[in-house]
Parts: C-alpha cells; sequence; structure tokens
C-alpha cells in the first residue's frame, strides 16, 4: 500500500482543514514548496496536493506553487481543487503533474469525466468525498443528491480506474478512519481505492490495507508528528 502525503495548499501557505471547515484552518508552513521537499526526502513515492482555492472557486489558483513543486522533487504529484473542464485538466498535466483528481465534475458532469477518461486514461482519478454516506461537492460546501457507492458505480461504468474516498467527517481529526465505508467501495474489478480522512497510527494503516486499498493519504498526523512518515513507509516495505 502507498502512503502519500498531502499537502493542502492556502492563501499560498500549507494547511489543513478540521473536516473540510474553512473556518477552522490551521497552518504548518509559509512554503508549500519546502514542505515538498521534506516528504520527498523522507521518501514519500507520491505526493498529493490539493488546491483549497482553487476548490472554493471553481479553477485551479496555485499553479505557479503546484509548478515549484514537480520541479523539485523526483516523486509524481497528484492534484486537485477546482478542476472541472478539460482546460484544466490540461492545464495541470502541463505543470507536470501525473494524475489530476476532479470531484464536484463527476457529480455535476459524468459526460465530462467519460470523455476525460477516454482522452487521458490513467492520469484522471475521481475524488468521492462523502458527509452521512453522500457525495459533497463545491469544496465540501454542498451536498448531491448521490450516495458515496452510487457515485462509484457510476464512475466504475464511465471507465474510470481509480477514486479517493474521503469521509469528511473524519478529515483532519486525528480520531481514525471510516475503515467499513472505504471497504465498501473496493471490489474485484473496479477502479482502485485510495483512502483519506482520519488516519493517524500504523494501525490504521494497517486496517486499511486488509480491506484492500491501494493507497493512503495522510495528512495533519504528519505534521503535527503524531505519524512518521519513515516509519509508516517502513510498515509497508
Amino acid at each position: 500500500m502507498e502512503i502519500i502525503p498531502a499537502i493542502d495548499i492556502k492563501d499560498g501557505r500549507c494547511v489543513r482543514l478540521y473536516q473540510g471547515d474553512f473556518q477552522q484552518v490551521t497552518v504548518y508552513d509559509d512554503d508549500p514548496v519546502a514542505v515538498a521537499q521534506r516528504w520527498f526526502e523522507q521518501g514519500a513515492p507520491r505526493l498529493h496536493l490539493v488546491d483549497l482555492d482553487g476548490a472554493r472557486h471553481g479553477h485551479p489558483v496555485h499553479t505557479d506553487i503546484i509548478r515549484a513543486i514537480v520541479r523539485s522533487i523526483g516523486a509524481p504529484v497528484q492534484l486537485g481543487g477546482g478542476i472541472r473542464s478539460i482546460e484544466a485538466v490540461e492545464c495541470a498535466l502541463d505543470l507536470g503533474v501525473q494524475r489530476v483528481i476532479l470531484g464536484t465534475a463527476a457529480v455535476r458532469d459524468p459526460d465530462l469525466i467519460a470523455r476525460l477518461v477516454q482522452q487521458f486514461g490513467d492520469a484522471i482519478v475521481v475524488a468521492i468525498d462523502a458527509r452521512n454516506g453522500m457525495a459533497a461537492t463545491a469544496g465540501w460546501t454542498e451536498i448531491a443528491a448521490i450516495s458515496a457507492v452510487d457515485l462509484l458505480e457510476r464512475m466504475a461504468t464511465l471507465g474510470v480506474r481509480r477514486v479517493v474516498y474521503t469521509d469528511i467527517s473524519r478529515d483532519g481529526t486525528l480520531s481514525e478512519p471510516n475503515v467499513t465505508a472505504t471497504g465498501a467501495l473496493v471490489r474485484p474489478g473496479g477502479p482502485a481505492v485510495i483512502a483519506s480522512g482520519g488516519i493517524s497510527t500504523i494501525d490504521h494503516l494497517r486496517r486499511l490495507a486488509a480491506v484492500g486499498v491501494e493507497g493512503a493519504i495522510v495528512g495533519r498526523a504528519l505534521y503535527t508528528g503524531d505519524l512518521s512518515l519513515r516509519d509508516a513507509l517502513a510498515a509497508f516495505q
């Protein structure tokens, strides 16, 4: 299982939100590029970047920072936040990003996802973000009329090969991941699942690995020191 450090960017700084709430922000570093270099030096196989301002505005905002991160490290990068058009996907890929993550567009414009998958294949990842089992959109500020499970099924029929699942109520809490809900999305022949939200111990990672997820995104726990990236990586070598 891949352990993927998260770098959430807001106002040009590396932050973490509590349960996706933009009013509950903790700033961990003023230099996201330096943070990316630190995680890469500690062995991160991949980085997960989120343009939080982009998620709220509906279009990528921090392209200069993202470009600088891609150029400064040797690990692949996946990017989400405000990517809702073919042009935004092409822009992200031009920055050197390996995977582009779309969430709101998956709910509002599934035909777009189908076209993107046909054109870009594995570079397209869908974010399934859920509150109480229902998909959330627009930077987690709106709840859609579709469940996370049904959204996964819809995306699978469109040829999506990988999803990132986040239980918003666990995100940034250090409590524990929603292993049951995450495991419900893992199925033979279905999209690979990357888990996110609430992960703070190696035991959490082991429980997720046991239900068959491909990777786990870790955020706040790395910044608080609750979880050591080097220890987590060693546990899954």
